[in-house]
């Protein structure tokens, strides 16, 4: 004897009015493309006309509160967005969480930078006694050093630290690195002399 027994299907529910915002946000939130009042309305069974408006009703809603999304109309439908005066905050969870550590020379790199700013590429160099381009790129591409100026005279680029260092780093300005002379073969170094 074999068994007819097929598939669970959604049942198809009678939504009130109060429930109809929170199956749309449902939806929403695990969507990655924007979805359009047709499909919304045909996913929840209910008319194109009540769900636009508990559309617009939400994206109101949002805004008023000043969250840290928002609901927009793009590319023929609906999505929910990092609204953008908090691009910042992803920006810094995404510097936080990047798994891909730094290599030692990168690090060494840096804290040359960080301790002779405002300094070049050469100076850099010449300290570490290896090229440093590729980790002067990474540096830059990662925000953690930027371009002060080019040199009138060598036309050498002098680079510094960024404020997202010192934030990765907990520090509010460069005055709170610690001294590092004590730790160097020649206890006379100036090294931690700032030009």
């Amino acid at each position: 004897m074999t068994s007819d027994v097929m598939p669970e299907q959604p049942v198809a529910v009678g939504l009130s009015d109060q429930e109809i915002p929170g199956a749309l946000e449902a939806i929403l939130m695990i969507t990655d493309v924007p979805v359009s009042l047709v499909v919304l309305a045909t996913a929840l069974e209910q008319p194109v006309n009540v769900v636009r408006d508990a559309v617009h009703a939400i994206r109101d809603e949002y805004d008023s509160q000043k969250r840290g999304f928002e609901l927009r109309e793009v590319g023929g439908g609906w999505r929910i967005f990092v609204r953008q005066e908090f691009d910042w905050a992803v920006k810094m969870f995404i510097a936080n969480e990047n798994p891909t550590k730094l290599s030692q020379a990168a690090l060494e790199t840096l804290a040359v930078i960080a301790y002779k700013q405002p300094i070049s590429r050469g100076q850099v160099a010449s300290i570490r006694a290896v090229n440093v381009d590729s980790v002067v790129r990474t540096l830059l591409n990662r925000g953690l050093i930027s371009e002060l100026y080019t040199d009138s005279e060598t036309g050498a680029v002098h680079f510094g630290t960024t404020d997202l260092m010192l934030e990765l780093l907990g520090i509010n300005s460069l005055d709170e690195l610690p001294r590092i002379s004590p730790y160097l073969p020649d206890a006379s170094s100036d090294f931690d002399e700032q030009h």
